[in-house]
């Protein structure tokens, strides 16, 4: 088989001529103009499809397709005019249902012509590039319907109308409106779009811009914003039922422009209802609709931002800066932490978390809480009130909550090595005193700072808590090489390390014998088991727990300042003291000997002493006599604890300049640093690179680093530029 050969198969054309009757293709045109009558009469279920489909074939054949062509188009267009009479009688309502009805029958006869003519549109049609049979249809129905002299208006207005009424709260019918519609997009969106969805978005901008007016003079700005969204909704549901969705952001643009660009400060600023009072009274649902409207036009979420944070600096400023708030730090730092939560809340639920908002609300933060130069005091204030008893019965969890707040107000803050000393005064005092809640928050939040600033920030910090450890295990050392120790006064040493800890003048205080007595041991045995350490003894900085008996023979344990157990020890053997004995004696300062006296006899509960003549103030001439009718239903009495309090002007005076000092070597550090890499730079780009590297700690002032520079000029770190004097070279 695979030997045979492959026959070519050719076919020929007829050797013979056809001949064709002359009167052919007349014959065959009345058949098919017949046909198509038939079909515009709704008569076609007598007709024979597929002899007319072969007639129209043969005609097509014989070269006869123009005639077949323009016959088409005459016999559609005579049809076309007859049905335009009859929509143009249609009244009212029924104008648009018979226009609907004749599209419909157009459309079926159109189908069963093009079946007719399938062979003409495949292939006369495109060798000759004339007008598809379906696309002409429409072309035909376009010219003499949609676009007849007495049609085009009306069917415009009864459109434009309808959607009015629907506007004004009828109910049409939007079936035979999406029919409609759509015909219109059928017939090309050009038709569609001339003569409907101008007019349409024309109309549509002039009732909005009359009944914004209308409703602004009216309403609240919240209930404003519920008939703008109200409005917005019934347009996007509009074109979902019976437009092109191609036309729903067109109609929205118009909405948004007419109800919400052309009013949005007014809106914003709307008298007892506008964005700052919706802020005052935590309107979320109002914020929230406010929101997702005005980010859909320009610059809305700008205005919004710009009105939200200029209301947030000036209340900011106005509670920093009250007299009143500034009493009580707690509470100062805690209407911080309430306004941060209140905006964090609006941010998250009702302006959808945006960043741009947060940035607003934390610059605004970092404006106003540095208006303040003693808000790094403040908050460390209010984390000694928190980890002294704030804490107490507070789960891990909310522990961690509370200091993540506190770093946030602490990273807003620009002075942070102001708030690092202050803390370590008040850290110094809560673990001298034993009164911190509990060690894991106070390393939690040792961890968080370090994690932000670095470990030289917390360094010391760390130190204090290795010392406080050391100190344990030292002084199990001392009882177990002191035996005899067990039956007299007990004696609890902490021994700091100078670096570590917050410098504290050394005051003298002459001790009671048997203190003194124990504490020289002490001094002894440390000394011996470490070479080349010094003690100094801080007694401003200690406590003591004591026995007394008073008159009736009622006992009580008194914690006390080790100041205050230097005076009670005196009065064992004298009945009476007066102001200057007892400073005679116990060598104490002034100012603290006042105050420890202060706390035993003028404080009503914790009057162990009582003093002639009864004032609130001590006097030098003042006498002091044990209070033998003290009495108290706690047998432990607590007095004059060491607490973390607001410094007065002197002491924040004398802290600023310790900071002040501290700062000029970090600002020096970092000017060689920066020279040392870039070996020549100009006064201004010096300044601005210090700034930006010392940020992270303080804000640097340029008049320091000047004083700074020239320092390090004198020291021949630097020199000056022979030519030119605001240029700096590094001297290696």
């Amino acid at each position: 088989m695979s030997n045979q050969k492959k026959r070519n198969f050719q076919i020929d054309a007829f050797k013979h001529r056809v001949v064709v009757d002359p009167k052919y293709a007349d014959k065959t045109w009345k058949i098919l103009e017949h046909a198509i009558h038939e079909i515009y009469n709704h008569n076609a279920s007598g007709l024979s499809f597929e002899e007319l489909y072969r007639n129209a074939y043969n005609m097509v054949l014989h070269k006869f397709g123009e005639k077949l062509y323009n016959g088409l188009v005459a016999t559609m267009t005579s049809h076309l005019k007859e049905i335009s009479k009859s929509i143009e009688a249609a009244q009212g309502d029924s104008f648009l249902e018979e226009l609907n009805r004749k599209w419909n029958d157009h459309n079926k006869a159109l189908q069963m012509i093009r079946d007719i003519l399938m062979y003409m549109d495949r292939t006369y049609i495109p060798s000759v590039h004339k007008t598809p049979v379906h696309e002409l249809g429409l072309n035909l129905w376009r010219d003499n319907i949609i676009h007849s002299s007495k049609i085009q208006t009306r069917l415009q207005n009864t459109l434009l109308e309808l959607v009015h009424r629907e506007r004004t709260g009828e109910v049409i019918d939007r079936g035979l409106m999406r029919n409609i519609v759509k015909m219109l997009m059928d017939l090309g969106s050009s038709v569609y779009q001339e003569d409907f969805e101008k007019p349409f978005l024309e109309v549509s901008a002039e009732f909005y811009s009359g009944e914004s007016q209308k409703f602004i003079e009216c309403c609240d700005c919240g209930d404003y914003l519920k008939k703008a969204e109200k409005r917005l909704n019934e347009e996007i549901e509009r074109v979902t039922h019976y437009l092109d969705s191609k036309s729903e952001v067109r109609i929205n643009n118009v909405v948004e422009k007419e109800m919400i660009a052309n009013h949005m400060l007014r809106l914003v600023h709307m008298e007892n209802s506008g964005l700052v009072n919706m802020l005052l009274d935590d309107k979320f649902d109002d914020l929230g609709r406010m929101y997702n409207l005005f980010r859909r036009v320009p610059d809305g979420l700008s205005t919004i931002r710009e009105v939200m944070t200029s209301h947030l600096r000036e209340t900011g400023k106005q509670l920093v800066t009250d007299p009143e708030r500034l009493k009580d730090p707690v509470e100062f730092v805690q209407c911080l932490l309430d306004e941060k939560d209140k905006y964090d809340s609006i941010i998250s639920n009702a302006f959808n978390n945006d960043k741009t908002f947060q940035n607003a609300l934390n610059s605004s933060f970092e404006y106003f809480i540095n208006l303040n130069t003693r808000s790094p005091e403040f908050i460390s204030l209010f984390v000694d009130d928190k980890l002294r008893k704030g804490l107490k019965g507070v789960s891990e969890e909310d522990v961690e909550i509370i200091l993540d707040k506190v770093m946030m107000l602490f990273r807003y803050l620009q002075e942070k090595d102001v708030f690092e000393k202050y803390y370590k005064q008040h850290l110094a005092k809560r673990l001298l005193s034993g009164k911190t809640v509990s060690d894991d928050a106070e390393r939690s939040l040792i961890v968080k700072l370090k994690t932000e600033c670095g470990y030289q920030f917390t360094s010391k910090l760390e130190g204090m808590f290795t010392d406080m450890k050391t100190s344990q295990d030292t002084m199990q050392g001392f009882y177990a090489s002191h035996p005899e120790l067990g039956d007299g006064p007990t004696l609890v040493v902490q021994v700091l390390t100078t670096g570590s800890w917050p410098t504290q003048p050394g005051v003298p205080c002459n001790l009671p014998a048997e203190m003194s007595a124990l504490c020289e041991k002490f001094r002894s045995y440390y000394l011996g088991t470490h070479t080349g350490r010094r003690l100094s003894w801080q007694t401003n900085m200690g406590t003591a727990d004591i026995k007394a008996t008073f008159g009736k023979g009622q006992k009580h344990e008194l914690n006390v300042s080790t100041y205050q157990m230097c005076v009670l020890m005196l009065f064992n053997n004298a009945d009476r003291l007066g102001y200057k004995e007892i400073e005679q004696a116990t060598e104490i300062p002034t100012a603290d000997l006042k105050r420890c006296l202060q706390s035993m006899a003028c404080v009503k509960g914790k009057n162990v002493l009582r003093k002639e003549p009864m004032s609130k103030d001590i006097g030098e001439e003042d006498a002091f006599f044990v209070n033998d009718k003290f009495t108290s239903k706690f047998y432990k009495v607590k007095i004059g604890t060491v607490v973390a309090q607001k410094e007065s002007e002197p002491e924040k005076q004398e802290t600023r300049q310790r900071v002040e000092e501290d700062r000029k070597p970090q600002i020096e550090a970092a000017v060689v640093r920066i020279m040392k890499s870039r070996r020549v730079l100009d006064h201004n780009n010096i300044i601005t690179e210090v700034t930006k590297q010392l940020q992270s700690r303080f804000l640097a002032n340029p008049t320091e680093i000047k004083k700074r520079i020239e320092s390090l000029i004198e020291r021949d770190f630097l020199e000056r530029d022979s030519v030119d004097r605001k240029l700096y070279r590094y001297l290696a």
